[in-house]
């Protein structure tokens, strides 16, 4: 019962998002251009590594992830 909980609330967070980057796309327009994030072009040659966006959204997961855990128990 309670991985069905989790199941739901993480399907509404991914409609919600969903729904922000459809209608609101200026609202996430930084992510991915934060200082930190790895961007090397060159004729031919193009590489983007986003560290710092992902180290952000490793941080958001890790929160909502242990807030979810300890709600649900």
């Amino acid at each position: 019962m309670e991985v069905g909980r989790l199941l739901l609330v993480l399907g509404l967070v991914l409609v919600v998002l969903g729904l922000m980057w459809l209608y609101a796309p200026g609202l996430l327009g930084w992510f991915g251009r934060l200082p930190g994030d790895i961007r090397i072009e060159r004729e031919g040659f193009r590489l983007y590594f986003p560290l710092t966006s992902m180290l952000l959204v490793s941080l958001v997961l890790s929160l909502l992830l242990s807030l979810l855990l300890r709600w649900f128990r």
